[in-house]
């Protein structure tokens, strides 16, 4: 039977639960242990989809097409489980799943009410995400709440794995609770008070944490230690320090060294091989002894919350691995990129255009696009970097003057970029969307496999097919992909099904690596292997930076 355990979050949030649960998966998971893990989000969003990343960080999206939280492409870097749709959920699919119960009668005329109508269905939603009971249940599931020990929205959460724990009966469940315990500078001293609050919150509604992971910017003294087991009511060895690092690659080390995995084992009263973490070690190694270093530029609008390109920012770091090259990425905010300023990208070693909604800052990034292909610079389009580099491409090169996005500009009279519903029909009229149609769940998602063209620098990173995640609602318009294939744009690869425009590129004889894709290559990438896209395109920043063609290399 699958046991269970329960992450929860105390003090503040931004702790790291999301890394502190896909880190001991991973030990877990190098005992021999089949793991998963779920998230429960505590907002009434049906999903993040929506959701701006200055809010809420990037949409990680599964490959059957989930958009959820972003503490999912943590899991899929840490284990080998792969995610799914049921691995994610938040308040609004709860009360959205009760309601649509209770207008079928399914509740039989009663009055529906939180307990134990919500409680129940979160338990419910729980064991699917498991696979309980079925063919894909795992041995261990770790459940991550969402939210802090005390904030209304996580109440029913909380409530329904207390009853859980009780349903499934003693050594089937443990609770581990992360919480702060700040330096005050000013007294010189740590301090517990608030880990003693938390947990006294948290024994309030009926949940006695067997684990607490204590979050400072160093490792609490065992006098700490003591004095917060004492307050809490865990013993001595469940209080564990989970201090700050140079990379989040070393925590399942820090947490195996100090017997977290070995707890949770007892606790479940689960018999396994001893760890074996030889690979993360590997892994630090690498980080920690890097040959070289590139840097890129990644020009976008969300540049404020690093959070917000999260995953690429992870499959940079792991190419430049397989590299053997530390990469330094410097975020630059398309709005401030100009005719006259686009030159100061001059000095990097390449440059990526990642995803993207909306119209705000988007001649940035086609100038971007521009100065990368005319200066001969490695480029990466991802989404929206890809879409970008095909109107500027229509506009300088296939004397297209006028393309653009009905995205951007919804009646713009080249659109090289389009809804496939607003593609012109026989007798020339284009089709807009209407402005106040629902923009929840119109996307093309998750995985879906394309055809690539042979003797092109697609087929050298991927061979004949490529299989990789989506987040669009826009495509190239099929009516304009002849005039640019004729002024010199690659389509390397189209979809299997739509023949729908997956990558351009530009040939190797003008341009050493310019590539656009319609997908999102950083979701398949993990610290082991990196990603092929990314591992090439690091490969390119290097050969650039070698070449002595960029400002930095001839200074």
């Amino acid at each position: 039977m699958t046991k269970f355990v329960f992450v929860t979050g105390g003090v503040v949030s931004s702790l790291g639960k999301g890394i502190a649960s896909a880190s001991l998966a991973a030990i877990l998971e190098s005992r021999g242990l089949k793991v998963t893990l779920i998230k429960l989000d505590p907002y009434l969003n049906v999903d993040p989809g929506t959701m701006s990343p200055f809010q809420h960080g990037e949409v990680y999206v599964t490959n059957d097409g989930a958009e959820t939280d972003l503490d999912l492409g943590h899991y899929e870097r840490f284990i080998e489980t792969r995610m799914r749709r049921s691995n994610n959920f938040t308040t609004g699919q709860i009360y959205k799943s009760v309601l649509e119960k209770e207008r079928r009668g399914d509740y039989l005329g009663k009055t529906v009410q939180v307990i134990p109508h919500v409680t129940n269905e979160i338990q419910e939603f729980i064991k699917r995400g498991a696979g309980f009971e079925t063919d894909h249940a795992v041995d261990v599931a770790i459940v991550e709440i969402g939210g802090t020990v005390g904030d209304i929205e996580s109440l029913p959460f909380l409530e329904a794995v207390r009853q859980l724990s009780l349903r499934m009966g003693p050594n089937n469940s443990a609770f581990v609770h992360l919480t702060y315990v700040p330096w005050i500078a000013a007294a010189g001293e740590l301090k517990t008070k608030p880990t003693q609050h938390t947990v006294q919150k948290l024994r309030e509604i009926g949940i006695q944490p067997d684990v607490l992971l204590c979050r400072a910017d160093r490792y609490i003294p065992q006098d700490e230690c003591d004095k917060i087991s004492l307050f809490t009511n865990v013993q001595q060895w469940g209080v564990i320090s989970m201090p700050d690092v140079d990379t989040i690659y070393k925590v399942p080390r820090v947490l195996h060294e100090q017997g977290l995995d070995g707890l949770i084992c007892d606790k479940l009263r689960l018999n396994t091989q001893p760890a074996n973490l030889k690979r993360w070690d590997d892994l630090v190694f690498e980080v920690e002894h890097p040959q070289g270093e590139v840097t890129i530029a990644m020009v976008g609008k969300y540049v404020d919350l690093s959070d917000s390109y999260k995953s690429v920012n992870e499959a940079l770091r792991h190419a430049g691995m397989k590299n053997h090259v530390r990469v330094q990425i410097e975020h630059v905010d398309s709005e401030t990129i100009t005719e006259a300023s686009v030159s100061q990208l001059a000095r990097f070693d390449a440059i990526l255009v990642p995803g993207g909604f909306g119209k705000r800052g988007i001649e940035g990034k086609i100038q971007t696009a521009r100065f990368a292909r005319e200066n001969r610079i490695p480029y990466l389009g991802i989404c929206l970097g890809m879409q970008v580099a095909t109107i500027e491409f229509a506009r300088h090169m296939a004397g297209l003057a006028e393309a653009n996005s009905t995205e951007f500009e919804p009646h713009c009279s080249q659109p090289v970029i389009a809804l496939i519903t607003e593609w012109k029909d026989a007798d020339g009229t284009i089709k807009t969307r209407d402005a106040n149609s629902d923009l929840g769940g119109t996307m093309r998602l998750g995985a879906q496999s394309s055809n690539v063209a042979e003797g092109t620098l697609a087929h050298q990173i991927y061979g004949n097919v490529v299989t990789e995640r989506h987040r669009h609602r826009y495509e190239a318009n099929v009516h304009y992909l002849d005039k640019l294939r004729v002024s010199g744009l690659v389509i390397s690869a189209l979809t299997q099904r739509e023949q729908l425009t997956e990558m351009v590129e530009l040939p190797q004889t003008v341009h050493p690596w310019f590539v656009g894709v319609q997908f999102h290559p950083e979701f398949n990438s993990t610290p082991w292997n990196g990603h092929p896209l990314f591992n090439a395109f690091i490969k390119a920043a290097l050969g650039h930076q070698s070449s002595g063609k960029n400002l930095k290399a001839v200074a």
